[in-house]
């Protein structure tokens, strides 16, 4: 029977052998691999802000930001230990480094800077062997920003479809994120009188936040719809509300003590239910067949070769 656009032949419907994803479904976890990825982010934009805080004589400052740098790292590592099960899996992952393999390099990345923050931040609270503790200083803001954004290309170097297409926008969104997540907690942590540099962060994070995830959603096309519904979209909308409201505090309330306070608290929670959102968005690509056929025939057809049939 004709459809009415007059094809004889009725739409596909994408499914799989017993009803399994065509793609094997990540077995990372949740909610550690989220955290992780928040964490992580959290560590190495604070890093970078605590060196910014030495620099220019900022001292509650720099000491907030390299407890947070060395908590956030050391907080991670344990969660990312408890999603691979046994601690001698992560140490596993050291026994070699391939530069073509994003987790092998951020393997790397948070073992060497969770060692130097831990350094720094030692050296800042017991002020013992300062000249030691600078150099770790300057070691965790190099490595800082590779830690807070290797995870987009471990994302994006897999084959679920949410992430893997959208491989240009991941790294931005959350060096963004952690920017203003780590703007954030010193917002919330550090008296206003020397919190100027860290409102400046958030406000610029959540810029590039914003500007990534609106790019992602208007290039991506039909695979941009995993993050625009159900709970990754509610919590997409939610984390770009408290983006907003986090940075408008940031430039109109710097000197409000509490104003400051709920500003960090709003960019904190808006990092965090990032992370979750991206992180279920890919999993719900992945369980969806349709995620995987119809990118994959349009491919095909843009080089002008024949497409496979449905499964």
């Amino acid at each position: 029977m004709a459809r009415s656009d007059g094809a004889v032949v009725p739409n596909a419907e994408f499914s799989s052998y017993y009803g399994r994803p065509i793609i094997k479904l990540p077995v990372w976890k949740q909610p550690d691999v989220p955290l992780y990825l928040w964490l992580g982010g959290i560590a190495g934009a604070s890093a970078a802000l605590a060196e910014g805080a030495a620099l220019s004589d900022r001292p509650a400052l720099e000491r907030v930001a390299r407890l947070a740098a060395a908590g956030g790292s050391g907080v991670g590592a344990l969660v990312l230990v408890h999603d691979l099960g046994r601690p001698e899996r992560f140490l596993n992952m050291l026994r070699v480094f391939k530069v073509t393999s994003p987790l092998s390099v951020g393997s790397w990345l948070l073992a060497g800077f969770s060692s130097a923050a831990s350094v720094a931040a030692a050296s800042h609270e017991t002020g013992r062997l300062h000249p030691v503790g600078r150099l770790a200083g300057v070691t965790a803001a190099v490595l800082g920003p590779p830690l807070a954004t290797y995870t987009a290309a471990l994302l994006a170097d897999t084959a679920v479809p949410a992430w893997h297409e959208a491989y240009r926008e991941l790294p931005f969104l959350f060096a963004g994120s952690a920017s203003a997540a780590a703007g954030g907690l010193a917002m919330l942590a550090v008296p206003t009188g020397e919190a100027a540099p860290a409102r400046r962060l958030a406000v610029a994070g959540v810029a590039l936040d914003l500007a990534a995830e609106h790019q992602l959603e208007h290039r991506l096309g039909m695979l941009a719809e995993p993050y625009q519904q159900d709970r990754p979209g509610r919590f997409l909308r939610a984390a770009r509300v408290l983006n907003l409201a986090g940075a408008l505090g940031a430039v109109v309330g710097g000197r409000s003590r509490a104003v400051s306070a709920l500003s960090g608290t709003a960019l904190l929670g808006a990092s965090l239910l990032t992370r979750f959102a991206v992180f279920q968005a890919g999993l719900a690509s992945a369980k969806d067949p349709k995620y995987t056929v119809v990118p994959q025939r349009e491919r095909l057809n843009a080089r002008g070769e024949p497409a496979a049939p449905a499964a």
